[in-house]
């Protein structure tokens, strides 16, 4: 049977001591500020005084590959992360200090983020799907003080082998401890629960992402105490996640998706979090976790979705969900209308990068549009402009920027850690670039177009791919897809779409000139893709973004 330990219990509000807002009649927000942030420290000041305010309460429901169910109190993680924080401190790692996290959605990543938040050091989280080059990288460009990972897939191995040229970084891992490595799980019963805080500035660095490197090697973005602020946004009026519910965020602890949706914006709204330590995604064993587990609201990838709409969803606890949104990419008007007419449930998409929180979204109160990103959170002032920075007008396509000549918004990043001069490539003249291409409609909606180096043309035209994609998607029969542009000495570049079929389906020749001719019947002639090509899979980084790079140099 499963833990049908719920939440319970007057609410502490935490959240109003460091937030206000502003809200109209249906609860949807208007304006939002911050206050007291100079020390704000989220491990002391959210997880340590919800474990004193509200001890019994539920932070989170873990559920490990085989099943097996571990449920934590705010006042578990508040004494674990103290434990961990005595710790590390202990083998050396102190305030300032780069630790990379590579934990896959194991319980002890929640300990080790709020120990080094704790200890004022600074988490950097990372993937378990690294590779040796891919960890040389890191310890290379990072000046680690040490390393935390998971005993499993061969993560210790490819670390160590990167390590053999960093004797200095401490290294500490889950399961039965190999030689050189220091074993978390048996060494922590050791530590007191009791730990000093220590003090810290809302402008000390905190956090440091790897970005996911679609184009080239991955930049380090750092963000500061105040972030986790940010996202109160993104739960509380984005996921809409309930207090006395479960929310479920589809993410690897190794991507900022992870501190979106599990951890600090859910418990500034003290909701519980779901956390599926799974292998590989398998669609029926995910779409059995809502009603076994009484999820009732839920964000996840459009990959996700759009393996969802495929299946018959009637036979699933998804139809019990309370809310649903989507981030990462942007979602195909077709997948969001096959899933509300399963559903029910309308996707509430949303849009933001590893250097910012959730900056256009639609959010709780709005109506969606069908493939729109919605739009910009009353924290950011996004604005769409031309290659000279001119502000563009509604139905013209230009990069999304956001404007900081008035204030810095309290999420946006502080810089690129060893690749400073990076920074000033996408934040200059009082704006940071996001490098992507999106319209604004007559409504204020945002429409994405594409990324400014996924850009096509071809015959004088622009051709923004995801445009393309999604009537592609339309057909039954396509599962993904990716558009590209390929060389060609009379259009400049001819429109290429690399097709993924859904399963029992022969990318045939017929086939081929049957998506074509579907492409000249719902879109321009100019758009039209003229080669198609079908694989198995789309090549996409270790955070499920497709790689187009790749893709256009096939």
């Amino acid at each position: 049977m499963h833990n049908t330990e719920r939440n319970e219990g007057p609410l502490a509000g935490i959240a109003a001591r460091w937030i206000d807002t502003v809200e109209d009649e249906r609860g949807a927000l208007q304006e939002i500020s911050f206050k007291n942030t100079e020390h704000f420290n989220f491990a002391y000041d959210v997880v340590d005084e919800l474990a004193r305010l509200t001890p019994d309460r539920r932070a989170m429901l873990y559920v490990d590959k085989e099943k097996n169910e571990r449920s934590f109190t705010f006042k578990e993680m508040s004494d674990y992360s103290s434990m961990t924080a005595n710790y590390f401190k202990r083998l050396g790692i102190g305030k300032g200090d780069r630790v990379l996290l590579v934990l896959k959605r194991h319980y002890q990543f929640w300990f080790a983020i709020l120990a080094l938040h704790k200890l004022g050091a600074v988490a950097v989280p990372g993937t378990h799907q690294l590779k040796e080059e891919d960890f040389r990288y890191r310890f290379d460009i990072g000046k680690l003080k040490a390393v935390f990972c998971t005993h499993e897939d061969d993560v210790v191995e490819e670390a160590g082998k990167a390590l053999e040229d960093h004797p200095e970084i401490i290294r500490i891992m889950t399961g039965i401890a190999k030689p050189g490595w220091h074993e978390f799980n048996e060494e922590l019963a050791l530590e007191s629960r009791e730990f000093e805080r220590v003090e810290t500035s809302g402008d000390d660095p905190m956090v440091m992402f790897y970005t996911s490197g679609t184009t080239g090697q991955p930049k380090m973005v750092t963000h500061n105490f105040k972030y986790p602020l940010g996202h109160y946004i993104t739960a509380k009026y984005w996921q809409h996640v309930d207090p006395y519910g479960l929310h479920f965020s589809v993410a690897d602890t190794g991507w900022g998706k992870a501190l979106w949706g599990k951890l600090y914006g859910q418990w500034l709204c003290e909701a519980a979090v779901f956390v599926y330590d799974m292998e590989t995604f398998v669609p029926h064993d995910f779409l059995t976790l809502f009603r076994a587990y009484g999820i009732t609201t839920f964000c996840a990838p459009p990959t996700a979705y759009r393996v969802f709409v495929k299946r018959d969803l009637s036979k699933y606890g998804i139809m019990d969900l309370q809310y649903a949104t989507t981030a990462g990419e942007a979602l195909n008007a077709e997948v969001w209308q096959q899933f509300y007419d399963k559903t029910g449930l309308k996707i509430m998409e949303g849009f933001g990068q590893t250097e910012t929180t959730l900056s256009l979204a639609t959010l709780y109160g709005t109506e969606p549009k069908p493939g729109s990103m919605g739009k910009p959170s009353p924290m950011y002032d996004v604005d769409l402009v031309d290659p000279e920075g001119n502000s563009l007008p509604d139905g013209e396509v230009g990069e999304v920027v956001i404007r900081t000549d008035k204030n810095v918004p309290c999420g946006l990043f502080c810089g690129y850690f060893g690749s400073e001069d990076k920074l000033e490539d996408v934040w200059y003249d009082d704006m940071y670039h996001t490098g992507d291409i999106a319209y604004r409609d007559e409504d204020g909606y945002y429409w994405y177009v594409g990324r400014t180096d996924d850009l096509i043309k071809s015959c004088g035209y622009r051709v923004g791919p995801f445009e393309v994609e999604s009537v592609l998607m339309e057909l039954p029969y396509v599962l993904e897809c990716a558009v590209t542009g390929i060389p060609d000495k009379n259009r400049g570049q001819l429109v290429k779409a690399t097709v993924v079929l859904t399963e029992g389906t022969e990318g045939t020749r017929e086939l081929a000139k049957e998506i074509m001719r579907y492409a000249k019947e719902h879109m321009a002639h100019y758009k039209v893709p003229r080669v198609v090509d079908f694989v198995e899979e789309l090549p996409k980084t270790i955070s499920g973004k497709v790689r187009r790079v790749e893709i256009r140099n096939d």
